[in-house]
């Protein structure tokens, strides 16, 4: 997959993989480069339960490197609220399936401490590798 910057705090792209294909591919890809999944909403799932909403699938994976999380909550305690990275996955209105990860980049800018910055460059090579898999 070409992975590309899609907006200010997201990167990502479209596979020709499908849904489902896409979700274990991506947790694989993610373990690979020292991820695990520790969250998978299914947000069509739960739409359709509380609200009796249909859509097209869409899952959030909260994926962690405990070594990075270890780091960045050792220089910032408050950090926490700005983990796991989430990993999307969904179909669009045309039917094809986009993979795209929150910039941690753009997400740790907020906690203003430079000594994130290396982290939050490491984390993003990381999640960009695993996406560049699929």
């Amino acid at each position: 997959m070409k992975v590309r910057d899609l907006n200010n705090y997201s990167f990502g792209g479209e596979t020709g993989l499908g849904f489902d294909e896409a979700v274990i591919k991506v947790t694989e890809a993610l373990k690979e480069e020292g991820f695990g999944v520790l969250t998978e909403i299914d947000a069509k799932k739960v739409l359709k339960e509380k609200l009796g909403l249909e859509r097209r699938p869409y899952k959030i994976l909260g994926a962690c490197n405990p070594h990075f999380a270890h780091r960045a909550i050792d220089i910032e305690p408050q950090l926490g609220t700005l983990l796991p990275c989430n990993v999307l996955v969904y179909e669009d209105d045309r039917g094809r399936v986009v993979v795209s990860a929150m910039n941690p980049e753009s997400a740790l800018k907020l906690v203003g401490n430079p000594e994130m910055d290396e982290i939050a460059k490491e984390v993003r090579k990381r999640i960009e590798n695993a996406l560049c898999k699929l």
